[in-house]
């Protein structure tokens, strides 16, 4: 299973990006979607997560600015990311949990895309 990521970039404090993830491979179902932050000299975090029946959870840091959701028909998540800040600034990786048509489980990972923030 392969994950392609797109959408981060350049932007200036306050404005908006969207992030995209689309699962491709021998998918059988997916379970939880995901993205994921590591900056610059810190941990990975997780940043926001959705389950297959639309259950979500945020670090508090982005609560009220962020928004997870999913299109299962095109295997892929999104994170809107509104009103941004400089401290989320990092490489955002999306990740996606499932089991594939052969009965095995995955969860694979994307490549992913740096968000740049400035002040």
């Amino acid at each position: 299973v392969q994950l392609q990521a797109s959408g981060g970039g350049l932007v200036q404090a306050g404005g908006s990006l969207r992030l995209s993830c689309a699962a491709s491979g021998s998918i059988f179902s997916i379970n939880v979607m995901g993205w994921y932050r590591q900056a610059p000299g810190q941990k990975r975090e997780s940043v926001a997560t959705i389950t297959s029946d639309g259950r979500t959870n945020y670090v508090d840091s982005v609560k009220g600015r962020f928004t997870i959701s999913r299109d299962n028909a095109k295997k892929t998540v999104f994170l809107q990311m509104n009103s941004l800040k400089p401290e989320d600034t990092a490489v955002y990786y999306c990740s996606i949990q499932g089991l594939q048509k052969s009965w095995r489980t995955f969860d694979s990972w994307g490549q992913g895309t740096l968000v740049t923030v400035s002040s």
